[in-house]
């Protein structure tokens, strides 16, 4: 069973490796139950920008939903969306409106100030209780996504947001009915930082997983894991089909897992293979939107691992 196809909410960062591009496809993937309406529950443990858990959220019959990420700044993000999004729909616009008064020549200057102050006034904020001043740190965050580079999100070892400027003549910095969307679907929503592991306790009868981690670097060169201050490498890899494992065995739960297909460069390469088996993996293409070199960009596989 389906709602209506019509979508509203979509996200509302721009996010390296975002799903957006593949929903299409994962049309074709998603568990049977889903789409008859047996899935009543939905965990993301690595939310990122979101694409997946909307298109879900909107299109079947789920009633509520779990999502986590290790990034504390992009969990603070979403929730201030869900407890507070007029004022953060107000703060954005003073950005938006400041930087599109600033002539051409003087908005880099403008961007690098916005970002300093981001990371000048970096907090803890792990655990701790929502707090109002969230929502000037969550502007600031939109702000400098919408105007960056690629609108990469990309930490410095000092867990510094160090991404230069973009160059936009008019990019859309705020869009707030989508945002008030957002808000909306978010009710449905428990959001907490946290590893992987956290989402566990959250599984129901009628739960469907969604992972989508850092991707396997496809070579030396491509390793782009920097998203929080921590490190995402072969041994993570591990770790997580380790858990995907322990959940297929000790939980009724149907899984869905995305990552980068390792064969794209080394048509040797079982890394996931070996890691997921016997699990059925699937391949889907994408556009490799990330590489300095221009010429590699193009049609990629990438992998969806499934217990189901």
């Amino acid at each position: 069973m389906t709602k209506s196809p019509q979508k509203t909410a979509q996200p509302f960062l721009k996010w390296a490796g975002g799903k957006s591009q593949l929903l299409s496809q994962f049309e074709n993937l998603y568990p049977l139950e889903l789409k008859q309406g047996q899935i009543q529950h939905y965990i993301e443990p690595f939310i990122g920008g979101g694409a997946v858990f909307f298109e879900v959220a909107q299109k079947y019959q789920i009633a509520s939903a779990s999502i986590y990420d290790i990034n504390p700044e992009l969990i603070l993000v979403y929730q201030v969306i869900q407890k507070d999004v007029e004022r953060l729909i107000e703060e954005v616009g003073n950005l938006a409106r400041d930087y599109h008064q600033c002539p051409l020549t003087e908005r880099k200057c403008f961007y690098f100030k916005l970002r300093d102050r981001y990371n000048l006034q970096k907090q803890e904020i792990g655990d701790r209780q929502y707090d109002s001043h969230w929502v000037s740190r969550a502007a600031l965050l939109i702000f400098l996504n919408r105007t960056c580079f690629n609108g990469l999100f990309r930490l410095n070892s000092k867990g510094e947001f160090n991404v230069p400027p973009g160059s936009y003549k008019n990019p859309k910095i705020l869009d707030a009915d989508n945002l008030r969307s957002v808000s909306e679907l978010l009710q449905i929503a428990e959001i907490a930082v946290g590893d992987f592991e956290l989402c566990e306790p959250a599984i129901k009868p009628g739960t469907l997983i969604y992972f989508d981690p850092p991707y396997r670097p496809l070579s030396k060169t491509a390793n782009f894991t920097s998203y929080s201050t921590f490190t995402f490498c072969d041994r993570q890899q591990t770790r997580l089909a380790q858990f995907f494992r322990h959940l297929d065995t000790t939980h009724d739960v149907k899984m869905m897992l995305s990552n980068s297909d390792p064969k794209n460069e080394d048509p040797t390469d079982d890394f996931f293979e070996e890691l997921y088996q016997p699990f059925k993996i699937h391949r889907v293409s994408a556009n490799r939107a990330i590489n300095s070199n221009g010429k590699k960009r193009g049609q990629i596989d990438e992998l969806v691992i499934t217990n189901y």
